[in-house]
């Protein structure tokens, strides 16, 4: 049996932006956004301590990381929203998301950054809510991809983000952890 490494690295696919971001797209990425946390818990919580440090794919991160990498992206993101919202186009400051799931706090029980993202994911989601179409429209620069990108396109994103993450467990759960006599 080969292993499809693209399937394993994007399971849903890798992020298109469409030509149109309608209202109802943004409606549908800020619920997505706001079910994550339950979501991710529901995957990410019944893990055995070695299954957490299981990797999600050859050569990726291990389940423990991607939690923590999750909470770190989220909380960068809901940063640079409320930069976008009182700012004119801000230039946001870029991290190394590799270098960062490797550090000391990406080895910690995966508890303190399911709270976080609970967190979070409960002020972006009030953030989100209070937002007008306008508000949408709102930018940042993103200065290693050197583009301004719009917070409807980073809606959209995110949320495509939360289910890559999500998928990256369940598919191995399934692929690697079934239940016995299954």
């Amino acid at each position: 049996m080969t292993i499809d490494i693209e399937l394993l690295k994007y399971p849903i696919g890798r992020f298109k932006l469409p030509e149109i971001v309608t209202l109802q797209a943004i409606q549908d990425a800020i619920a997505i956004i706001k079910s994550f946390p339950a979501n991710f818990f529901t995957a990410a919580s019944p893990l055995s301590l070695s299954q957490l440090d299981t990797p999600y794919r050859p050569g990726g991160w291990t389940v423990r990381q991607l939690v923590h990498h999750c909470a770190d992206s989220h909380m960068n993101a809901y940063i640079r929203f409320k930069l976008a919202l009182t700012e004119e186009n801000p230039t946001i400051k870029p991290y190394d998301e590799a270098t960062w799931a490797n550090l000391a706090d990406a080895t910690l029980p995966i508890e303190s950054s399911l709270a976080i993202i609970r967190a979070i994911h409960f002020k972006w989601g009030v953030l989100l809510d209070s937002m007008n179409p306008e508000d949408f429209k709102k930018t940042y620069f993103h200065p290693e991809k050197q583009k301004t990108q719009a917070l409807s396109e980073v809606t959209l994103m995110y949320a495509w983000h939360s289910q890559h993450h999500l998928a990256h467990v369940q598919h191995l759960v399934l692929r690697e952890f079934k239940p016995i006599g299954n």
